[in-house]
């Protein structure tokens, strides 16, 4: 892979990276509730399942997806069920007991299951590793070592954007700090959470 081509991929994935979307929302959430560290931790469910979506893109199991019309659908209401499921989670925490939780009663398994499952809720993706990382690839050459390189880089551009959204959500802890301002920020977050169900549910395959 030449320069050039990196020097057109590299920019544009990093803008997919950090385009705003229900997996940045959850780790400024995580960043706002349980500290920056586990955010970050917790962002190894969503690496594992773009990395599952990039290997299935690459080994072309994603044409399945696209002409699945049913298979599609029922991926995505789960997701969306899922996001509302976090969203009324959100909306109904108890910021006091949240300070509680914050300790070693909310774990890193728990937290990076939800990253994991966030991100395999939405169809989308593996349609947008299928569309996205292909224009990079020179048939001339070994396409599968260039999607692995592609892929290697975006989930390492994910990793620094999983970081970025991590530290958002840190400092706004601080503006947060008191229970009553948790729980606008908390019920900001379940907004925009069912927000992003919608706009699940409204995706189409095209």
């Amino acid at each position: 892979m030449d320069l050039a081509t990196l020097s057109l991929f590299l920019p544009a994935c990093f803008a997919l990276n950090m385009a705003p979307g229900p997996n940045n929302l959850l780790s400024v959430s995580n960043a706002t509730r349980y500290g920056y560290r586990r955010a970050c931790a917790a962002g190894i469910g969503r690496i594992v399942a773009f990395a599952a979506m990039i290997s299935l893109a690459g080994a072309g199991l994603s044409v399945v997806l696209q002409t699945s019309e049913w298979l599609f659908h029922a991926i995505k209401i789960i997701g969306a069920a899922y996001l509302l499921y976090l969203a009324w989670q959100l909306w109904r925490a108890n910021p006091e007991a949240e300070q509680q939780m914050a300790g070693a009663s909310v774990g890193f398994w728990r937290l990076a299951r939800q990253e994991f499952l966030v991100a395999a809720g939405n169809p989308k993706a593996i349609l947008l590793f299928t569309a996205f990382l292909p224009q990079f690839v020179d048939p001339s050459r070994p396409v599968p070592a260039q999607f692995a390189v592609l892929g290697a880089l975006f989930l390492l551009l994910e990793w620094i954007a999983i970081g970025a959204y991590a530290w958002m959500g840190l400092h706004m802890r601080r503006w947060f700090a008191e229970p009553r301002g948790k729980r606008i920020f908390n019920r900001c977050c379940a907004g925009l959470l069912s927000a992003a169900a919608s706009v699940l549910l409204l995706a189409k395959r095209a």
